[in-house]
């Protein structure tokens, strides 16, 4: 429903929601993606913002993001929730899924959160390592998606040497059922006897380094996801889950094509 214009006119904060978890007015604003703190304390004192369609005037404004209606001249700025950046360090036998009907245990038995939070992308059942989780939809929609390429990196582990033939058919890309794949980064990993490589991917697909090895004729023993883009499972035991450093949530940011302006934005 469009809210119906008032004349601006210095009234009071309507009265409080009892839930503990209100912001103010101008940093609600910020959240949603509106303008920053600042810009946003302007439209209050102009009379230009509404709370459950009433004027507000007063900085001291909070409001409910989850339950509150504002509106900026008469558009609504939709409640968005603080975003969370997290990291798990997969085990093995963890189903990345939100719910499993067979009952078998989750990533999201393992992820500490007392918000709702998703896995980005998936890790099989067999792979462990970086997992990312998040509430910020559109950040995990730049994250997956093959336009932007956001390098994952995986310790590889084969019943047998990997043949130096097979390190140039990686790098060159390999034909899958759904397509070839883009070249991959590879290297040896010393003192493995040629048993356990690294490979880097810019690309999304399913069980994507698994299949790109057993296309070649190598059975892989383990698999281990080691970097997602600036972020390693170094210092994370297994199971473990930890925030991302907020450099670690711009670097991913500017990997996945946010502009300086929308990177400012988000942090405002």
């Amino acid at each position: 429903m469009t809210p119906s214009k008032r004349r601006a006119r210095p009234v009071k904060a309507p009265p409080p929601s009892q839930d503990s978890h209100l912001v103010r007015i101008n940093r609600y604003l910020s959240m949603s993606g509106i303008t920053s703190r600042r810009k946003a304390e302007e439209l209050v004192v102009q009379g230009k913002v509404e709370v459950n369609h009433e004027v507000v005037t007063d900085l001291a404004t909070r409001v409910d993001p989850e339950r509150d209606k504002v509106y900026v001249q008469g558009v609504r700025a939709v409640a968005v929730i603080e975003h969370l950046y997290l990291v798990l360090n997969k085990p093995k036998d963890a189903i990345t899924t939100m719910s499993d009907e067979k009952g078998r245990p989750t990533v999201m038995g393992l992820v500490k959160s007392q918000r709702r939070v998703y896995p980005i992308g998936r890790l099989d059942r067999n792979t462990t390592g970086v997992l990312l989780f998040t509430n910020d939809g559109e950040f995990a929609h730049r994250l997956t998606h093959p336009k932007f390429g956001v390098p994952k990196s995986y310790k590889v582990t084969c019943a047998k040497q990997v043949a130096r033939g097979s390190l140039d058919a990686l790098r060159r890309g390999v034909d899958l059922h759904d397509g070839k794949s883009a070249p991959a980064n590879v290297v040896v990993i010393p003192g493995s006897k040629g048993k356990e490589i690294g490979v880097t991917i810019h690309e999304g697909r399913n069980r994507q380094v698994r299949r790109m090895l057993e296309s070649l004729g190598y059975e892989v023993l383990k698999l281990d996801r080691v970097a997602y883009g600036p972020v390693t499972r170094e210092g994370l035991s297994r199971g473990a889950t930890r925030s991302l450093t907020k450099a670690e949530v711009r670097e991913l940011k500017r990997m996945a094509g946010y502009t300086e302006e929308e990177q400012w934005r988000s942090q405002s």
